[in-house]
């Protein structure tokens, strides 16, 4: 099974790409998570923002894998404990189906997108910084995979 990370940005800070890289090389091959970075839209002084989140959007859906279970991480979704993650990765791995979860752009997924999604999850009541949700995600399915596997990272 493959997790994909599908997000809008591309050239994050050197921090966030090797924060990112070390919690991805860390889980094993059986749930190994691949990123797939879309363009965001151009935004300007007077931008079309929902134009560009439509944009956006449409290269999300193009992207993502046939028969794939989809997340799309969203402010309004479900907020889940590192416990509930582990179940949720648990589960993933024993569909068969591989996972995609979206970061949507600066002004958040598109209609289509969120109707696309089997499930809507929120990660935090605080606003994160996209580039900060790559690492987020990363940790948290590094972390909820040590649950499954008694490995001592997790430690509550």
């Amino acid at each position: 099974m493959r997790i994909w990370l599908i997000a809008v940005g591309t050239r994050m800070p050197d921090w966030v790409e090797t924060a990112y890289r070390d919690y991805a090389a860390r889980l094993p091959h059986e749930c190994r998570l691949e990123l797939v970075e879309i363009p965001p839209a151009q935004r300007g002084k007077n931008s079309d923002l929902a134009r560009a989140k439509q944009q956006e959007g449409e290269k999300i859906l193009k992207a993502l894998p046939r028969d794939a279970m989809i997340v799309a991480l969203d402010e309004h979704g479900r907020q889940h404990t590192s416990v509930e993650w582990s179940a949720a990765l648990k589960d993933w791995m024993q569909s068969g189906r591989d996972t995609c979860l979206l970061i949507g752009g600066p002004d958040g997924h598109a209609p289509e997108v969120l109707a696309r999604a089997e499930q809507k999850w929120a990660l935090s009541k605080l606003t994160l910084p996209h580039a900060l949700v790559r690492v987020f995600v990363a940790e948290q399915l590094f972390r909820a995979w040590s649950l499954l596997a008694n490995h001592p990272y997790h430690r509550a």
